[in-house]
């Protein structure tokens, strides 16, 4: 099974396509934000294996981050860490 994760946006960096570092609740990695032009930083994406696919809300993010947190090593694995 495969999960979009929603990680908050640190960081952009000036590459082509267009990056940026995501945190998703302490854990960070770059993720392609070429799918998600109007995100910013401290905007909240929902990303799915390195691309953020989506833009989410604030408490959307925080109510699927408690799930995930409810399941031993849900974020890390999805991320591959």
């Amino acid at each position: 099974m495969c999960l979009g994760i929603p990680g908050r946006i640190v960081g952009l960096q000036d590459t082509e396509p267009r990056t940026g570092t995501v945190d998703f609740d302490g854990l960070r990695r770059p993720v392609c934000l070429a799918y998600t032009p109007e995100a910013g930083v401290g905007d909240y994406v929902i990303v799915h294996v390195g691309f953020a696919i989506s833009l989410v809300d604030e408490e959307e993010a925080a109510k699927t981050l408690a799930v995930l947190r409810a399941m031993p090593d849900a974020i890390e694995t999805e991320l591959g860490s």
